[in-house]
């Protein structure tokens, strides 16, 4: 089924300005809740909505083999379900409706009344249900700059590093969607000097930046996933906020690695972008510096150039752009990621989230997180309003952004950004 969505040219009669995130060639998939208190799956053109239950209700995709009720759920699981060739369909007649000259919705008031709504209107929610989430840890400069600060500067990358795909296995609960606050995690520490632990809320709460793909149902209980067909099962990807506590995560990660340090919130941008809409910004990643075996051994680029930035906003404060990086710099590619991930016979589901590791560049500006942009904390950060950070305050607000950029065509993510409150205090009764 060919992607007919890609043509720069292409424009839609819904109008946006040339800086969105959203042109017609973009078409994400997401849910939100409308104005009349509806869940619905929908789209995005420019500022606005679009509810896709009202428009395959109304007849628009009858000429799509969907279930009755696909775009009538509150989760975009079972659309990622039907696999590649559905959602290429579905993006393709998004396209021809929305399309310039199309004037079948353009013409109909009554039905744009229904099926369209300014962003305002509307309250992303999160867009699946995920059941199991994994982090990995692929970028290199990342994995060097932990490695150096902790370990041997001369050694500071392990044994393994370089030869898979590290990762650990994440807790799916506490993901949330962008603009959802979240309490300063607490838990044990061991400050310097100290002979005994101390409980008590983290002190240095960090934001990692990263980005995660969205699977569909990939494999049976015992079947790898070959490298070179791995794409076929990632529905699409996401911007990702994996917050952390490095002080909780010091004292708790040696054996096992990190728990409370990391499962206390992770966040995500609410629109999932598709492969298909990242195609025309596909790219080369890093070199290989050794050899890969053979089922790791991916045969085509499966990296893409997408532009990421962080600011930091202070309660009181305007936005400070701390850290631009991109997505290229990974060491290990989605493919990889996927086909490690399978090799042992691990099944994949319909919504599960694989988060990149933190992404850092090769310049300082361009690292994932305070923890490397401050060094330890040695070398603060100063914000617009003259303050500095070490880590992240309370009432701080994180935001990040990406985009894809190539002549006149950008393919972006939007945002995801969340506010750190102090910690939870229960009311007194």
């Amino acid at each position: 089924m060919p992607n007919k969505t890609n043509d720069p040219k292409r424009s839609s009669w819904i109008g946006y300005n040339r800086d969105t995130h959203f042109p017609i060639q973009n078409i994400p998939f997401g849910v939100f809740l409308t104005r009349d208190n509806v869940i619905t799956i929908g789209t995005r053109i420019g500022d606005y909505a679009i509810d896709l239950g009202a428009l395959q209700e109304m007849g628009y995709f009858d000429n799509v083999p969907l279930t009755d009720d696909m775009f009538m759920q509150d989760t975009l699981n079972d659309f990622i379900s039907d696999g590649k060739k559905t959602w290429r369909l579905v993006r393709n007649r998004i396209g021809d409706i929305f399309d310039k000259e199309n004037s079948e919705l353009r013409d109909n008031k009554s039905d744009r009344d229904r099926i369209i709504f300014p962003m305002d209107e509307v309250e992303m929610q999160l867009p699946v249900l995920i059941g199991d989430y994994t982090d990995f840890y692929s970028s290199k400069e990342h994995a060097t700059n932990v490695g150096t600060m902790f370990r041997d500067p001369d050694n500071a990358l392990l044994p393994n590093w370089l030869h898979m795909p590290v990762a650990y296995h994440g807790r799916s609960s506490s993901i949330i969607p962008s603009n959802i606050s979240i309490h300063r995690p607490q838990g044990q520490t061991m400050p310097a000097g100290a002979e005994q632990p101390v409980f008590g809320p983290s002190k240095l709460v960090d934001f990692e930046l990263e980005m995660a793909f969205i699977t569909t149902d990939a494999n049976n209980l015992g079947h790898p996933v070959p490298v070179n067909e791995a794409e076929d099962y990632i529905f699409g990807m996401v911007i990702l906020n994996d917050w952390s506590a490095r002080d909780i995560q010091k004292w708790e990660y040696v054996p096992l690695g990190p728990f409370l340090a990391k499962n206390f919130a992770s966040s995500i941008s609410p629109w999932i972008v598709t492969l298909d809409a990242l195609e025309p910004f596909r790219t080369s990643g890093p070199k290989r510096e050794k050899p890969v075996l053979d089922y790791l051994d991916s045969k085509k680029d499966s990296s893409f150039d997408i532009n990421l930035e962080v600011d930091i906003t202070p309660q009181q404060g305007t936005p400070t752009t701390v850290c631009k990086s991109n997505f290229k710099h990974l060491y290990w590619n989605i493919s990889q990621q996927l086909a490690h991930h399978t090799v042992n016979g691990c099944p994949v589901n319909s919504g599960d989230l694989m988060g990149s590791g933190t992404i850092s560049g090769p310049t300082k500006d361009s690292y994932g997180s305070m923890l490397e942009l401050s060094w330890r904390g040695e070398k603060p950060i100063q914000l617009n309003d003259g303050t500095e950070r070490k880590f992240i305050q309370d009432y701080d607000t994180v935001t990040m952004r990406g985009y894809c950029h190539k002549g006149d065509l950008r393919i972006g993510f939007g945002e995801v950004s969340n506010t750190l409150l102090p910690i939870y205090e229960p009311k007194k009764k």
